[in-house]
């Protein structure tokens, strides 16, 4: 059954995010407020706890999943950045972006892409997911959380953990999010940024002028 968190989302209660925490470490699944929209989460280094974010989003090994990182320095752990990467993912973090970059050896081949050895990476702006990972001490691995059958995410905390019940261990409400998906850019495929779908984070920001796929 799903534990239902009800946070502030500016301020969230540190004894419900040290619950969360102790969930996910056991191999638990989660469902956390984003920038975005609401994810699944869940431990980075747990294969049955990957397999299962699978399942209960249906979706197989091809489909990217996305490391959600503290900050820059945690990212650069995972992702292999040149200084023009760099450059960009400083302009980008923290924001609604995720960037598919080659990984390094830190992430288990069985979670990077299967015949190109990328993983996606991003940084997000949300108090309550930040003061997650702080506790958490290491990347979460997430995917959107849209149910199968489904084609838009589900943003109502209370909706998901009913519907979802069976599937969760927690889910930690904080409020609606934006309900719409990051900007996706590959920075994998040579010098010059892919942009895979234009989402919520601007490029304008970026600096960038990209035609959509």
């Amino acid at each position: 059954m799903a534990q239902l968190f009800e946070v502030h989302p500016d301020n969230p209660q540190p004894r419900f995010l040290r619950q969360c925490v102790q969930m996910l470490q056991a191999g638990g699944i989660g469902a956390i407020p984003t920038d975005s929209s609401y994810a699944f989460v869940c431990r980075l280094d747990d294969k049955a706890a990957a397999e299962a974010l699978r399942r209960v989003r249906g979706v197989d090994e091809k489909h990217h999943l996305t490391l959600l990182c503290r900050d820059l320095s945690e990212l650069a752990n995972y992702a292999m950045v040149d200084n023009r990467q760099y450059r960009l993912l400083k302009l980008a973090t923290p924001g609604a972006y995720t960037f598919i970059l080659p990984a390094t050896k830190e992430v288990p081949r069985r979670l990077s892409h299967p015949s190109r050895r990328t993983i996606g990476l991003r940084v997000p702006d949300h108090k309550v997911t930040q003061e997650l990972l702080a506790l958490f001490g290491e990347p979460l691995l997430s995917t959107t959380l849209i149910p199968p059958g489904d084609s838009e995410p589900m943003n109502d905390a209370a909706a998901v953990s009913e519907r979802l019940d069976r599937q969760l261990q927690f889910v930690l409400d904080a409020g609606a999010c934006p309900a719409q998906p990051t900007t996706v850019l590959d920075l994998s495929q040579g010098d010059e940024p892919v942009l895979v779908r234009q989402g919520r984070g601007e490029l304008a920001r970026l600096g960038l002028q990209l035609d959509s796929p």
